[in-house]
């Protein structure tokens, strides 16, 4: 599922320069929509790169010329605003009548989306119809919280992309969890930067995949000679308990830290993971893997922490240098028995591996000692899983 955070900054939130703050304050976070009238869209164009709604008021009744002069300046249409869909217009006892309906459902797309406020049973009926037909279904409950939403994502499943009022980020983070899959996306009504920001964090938490991790026994710590080793420089600071999976088989990946420890020698480096031999795999942000040397400025990889809390980060920079090298062997226990799974990683102290006693330089590793990896047993092709068998030794 993608996860999306809308800006609510039409004439109803206040003037040009209010409703220009909020646009501004949700391009900065990151969010995926706005939500305008549309006359604003050209002035959306010029604050940013940001996909545009407009609201579509007067639904079925749209002038055929000034609906071809500017359909192509907004992403989608909306209708419902100064209509059934917010009560301004009364509700139909049979929607078969509803001018809002009637012009999501025309083929000359004149409407791609619904917005309504859920004042009572009738308006999340309406809401459920519209999703039959909708791109994207924006629901603002009235006096309610939960009980709504939750009927409306058990109901209109994958029809549509459900989009739920908010007005803070606390509120972003109880649609996106609401039933465990909850909505869609948010449509975020406030001037705060802070929560038009946390609902972006919340979206973002929302989408993250939690990685299951566990530890195997090192067998065998020897050294290799030189090797062409990488370092990935992202483009974010890593935590101290933060790193990337890298590993020479892509069924058991090692928990290798970032750089963010001071040593006597050299300066800390929390942008980077000093990842092993060009041979390795590295989790990506997808949940597949690629080659360190196939790893490029501007390639999402996946940065996690020792709990597997995960999130992207953009790599900024590869750096290719030979070094000497340990080779690093270590059992797991499997479902099947035990595996053997190995990396190369570079000969020095600050390089830093997560283990059972907690980070440890690859140089104080030993036999016996436990490490964190991730283990998935498949087989991957081009950085996909497959299902077929694969030997790697």
């Amino acid at each position: 599922m993608t996860r999306s955070v809308w800006v609510k900054a039409d004439d109803e939130v206040g003037g040009w320069e209010q409703r220009k703050r909020r646009i501004t304050a949700g391009i900065e976070a990151g969010v995926d929509w706005v939500l305008v009238d549309e006359h604003d869209v050209p002035r959306v164009r010029e604050l940013g790169d940001v996909d545009v709604a407009a609201f579509r008021s007067d639904a079925d009744v749209v002038d055929e010329a000034e609906a071809d002069a500017t359909e192509a300046t907004a992403d989608a249409y909306i209708v419902g605003k100064d209509g059934e869909g917010d009560g301004t217009v009364s509700m139909p006892d049979d929607l078969a009548g509803s001018a809002d309906l009637t012009t999501l459902r025309r083929r000359d797309d004149r409407a791609q989306g619904i917005y309504t406020r859920i004042l009572d049973e009738r308006y999340e009926a309406f809401a459920e119809e519209a999703a039959t037909d909708a791109d994207y279904t924006i629901v603002v409950g009235e006096d309610w919280t939960i009980i709504p939403l939750e009927n409306l994502i058990a109901r209109v499943g994958d029809r549509t992309h459900l989009v739920a009022g908010v007005t803070s980020a606390e509120e972003a983070q109880t649609a996106f969890e609401t039933l465990e899959t909850g909505a869609d996306g948010v449509l975020v009504d406030s001037d705060s930067p802070d929560e038009i920001r946390g609902a972006v964090d919340a979206r973002d938490a929302a989408a993250r995949e939690q990685l299951d991790l566990q530890y195997a026994e090192v067998t065998a710590v020897e050294r290799t000679g030189m090797a062409d080793r990488v370092c990935i420089d992202s483009g974010s600071l890593m935590d101290h308990d933060e790193g990337m999976l890298v590993g020479s088989m892509s069924r058991g990946l090692f928990f290798v830290h970032a750089e963010t420890a001071e040593s006597p020698y050299v300066a800390s480096r929390p942008f980077r993971v000093n990842a092993g031999a060009v041979h390795a795999y590295v989790r990506t942000a997808d949940g597949g893997t690629k080659y360190l040397a196939g790893l490029r400025s501007g390639d999402e990889v996946q940065v996690l922490d020792t709990d597997g809390h995960t999130r992207e980060a953009i790599v900024g920079r590869v750096k290719i240098e030979k070094r000497p090298m340990f080779r690093i062997e270590a059992e797991v226990e499997t479902d099947d028995g035990v595996d053997r799974v190995e990396t190369l990683l570079q000969n020095a102290e600050t390089i830093k591996i997560a283990t059972r006693e907690g980070r440890t330089a690859v140089t104080d590793l030993e036999s016996g000692d436990e490490v964190l990896i991730h283990y998935e047993d498949v087989a991957r092709h081009f950085g996909e899983t497959v299902e077929e068998s694969i030997i790697e030794k």
